[in-house]
């Protein structure tokens, strides 16, 4: 067999190595409900944050553990528990996504959050905030 040929089924056989590690490893968008039926799979749950409920972070105590309540896209509301520094400006968010894994009916542990910010463009306009001059 000639050295380009082994080389060849080398290449071909990391690729398909790592075309199937990354399959493996890929988590999807999924509800609560689905979360909680696969419980050792990772998912992305969108929803909002219920602003009814507490949510707690001390860095004292655990400065990695941030836990607060999401609501998801069907409605099913979970305890979250972000294994995490509680991110800036997160009550102000319009819309969460976390990334974990479920445990059981109440809780979700949660590896990473993405926050998507509100706007700061209305109506297809950027907002105006007025600048003073220290001259």
């Amino acid at each position: 067999m000639k050295k380009i040929h082994i080389i060849a089924i080398l290449i071909i056989a990391i690729a398909f190595g790592v075309i199937m590690t990354s399959l493996s490893n890929n988590s999807t968008y999924a509800s609560f409900k689905e979360a909680d039926e696969h419980p050792t799979r990772t998912f992305h749950v969108v929803g909002k944050l219920d602003k009814n409920k507490p949510f707690l972070y001390d860095a004292h105590l655990n400065a990695n553990l941030f836990t607060f309540y999401l609501i998801d896209r069907d409605g099913t509301e979970r305890k979250v528990m972000l294994e995490k520094p509680k991110p800036d400006d997160f009550e102000h968010s319009e819309q969460i996504v976390v990334i974990g894994t479920a445990k059981g009916n109440e809780e979700f542990d949660a590896k990473d959050v993405l926050m998507k910010c509100p706007s700061k463009y209305q109506d297809g306009k950027p907002t105006e905030t007025k600048q003073t001059s220290s001259m």
